[in-house]
């Protein structure tokens, strides 16, 4: 997307053992190593199977805390289906030495879903159908807050006609999103993962095998995570996908996912100039929410 915004703290090797040896002391001797500065984490790879992360930004301490308080509740559901989650072993709290919360969490193997096609990933489509199942249950009251994810279409309205005027050559975002806008509201609370795509969806030996990144986990409407469906899959992989709903998610709920893919393709298509797969994922899910007549979804 756009760069990555300057760290407004940035920790080096001795720094992160300091935070360990404070906070996980039976951790600090292992290797230890850097993997990569995102926008809102730095990750070091701890160990064989251990992950550190840290945030590199103000801005990234909710995402942080909300991982933190979510993981350790959904993390066990979708492992019962065999789906990996970076649920923190060790939650990390601020000290003299660094004004911040962090984390260190399993390490995951597997590929990102960037990495295979749209085709093959229909292969897994009821599994993910099922994970969303038992994640989409009621979230509690202290549930992590997010103001733009899951929440009422109406809520981002503003935001989305001015995406619309910079990508005139894609009509059917409008149509979708103006579909969406007139569907029936949610009445429903549950839990979302709040940032399902590609880059989030983890493959291994050819199915779906882990989600990660669960920063952005808050309590709304489940169409927000649906939108994956024309992330990830093409027209015969949303209608298994659907089919392996059955009759849990109502046609408004549909409706309005089908309204959040065009949001989010509009994000893609306006913010990925550093990040060609991003900017690839925008034009392919444009392409994806255009009508044809074998579509069932």
């Amino acid at each position: 997307m756009a760069d990555s915004p300057v760290a407004e703290l940035s920790l080096g090797e001795d720094d992160v053992r300091a935070l360990l040896r404070a906070g996980a002391p039976h951790l600090a001797d292992l290797p230890l190593s850097l993997v990569t500065e995102g926008w809102d984490n730095a990750i070091w790879r701890l160990g064989i199977d251990l992950v550190v992360r840290i945030p590199r930004r103000e801005l990234a301490v909710a995402l942080i805390t909300h991982e933190q308080r979510a993981l350790p509740e959904l993390g066990p559901r979708l492992a019962a289906l065999g789906i990996r989650t970076p649920v923190p072993i060790i939650a990390g709290r601020p000290n003299a030495g660094f004004p911040w919360p962090w984390s260190v969490a399993p390490w995951i193997e597997g590929a990102p879903a960037f990495e295979t096609t749209r085709a093959d990933n229909g292969h897994w489509a009821p599994r993910l159908a099922a994970v969303l199942g038992a994640l989409h249950e009621p979230a509690p009251q202290d549930a992590p807050v997010n103001p733009v994810r899951g929440v009422p279409l109406v809520a981002r309205d503003a935001v989305m006609r001015e995406r619309l005027t910079e990508q005139p050559d894609h009509p059917m975002l409008r149509e979708a999103w103006e579909a969406g806008l007139a569907a029936a509201a949610s009445s429903e609370r549950v839990w979302i993962h709040g940032d399902m795509h590609p880059g989030n969806v983890l493959i291994e030996d050819g199915t779906l095998s882990a989600l990660i990144d669960f920063g952005d986990v808050t309590a709304g409407d489940p169409a927000y995570d649906l939108a994956v469906g024309w992330l990830l899959f093409d027209a015969e992989g949303r209608s298994r996908f659907r089919a392996a709903t059955g009759s849990r998610y109502d046609e408004a709920t549909w409706t309005r996912a089908r309204a959040w893919a065009a949001y989010l393709a509009l994000v893609f298509l306006t913010l990925s100039d550093d990040r060609p797969e991003y900017l690839a994922l925008g034009l392919s899910t444009a392409a994806e929410l255009t009508p044809r007549p074998s579509d069932q979804l």
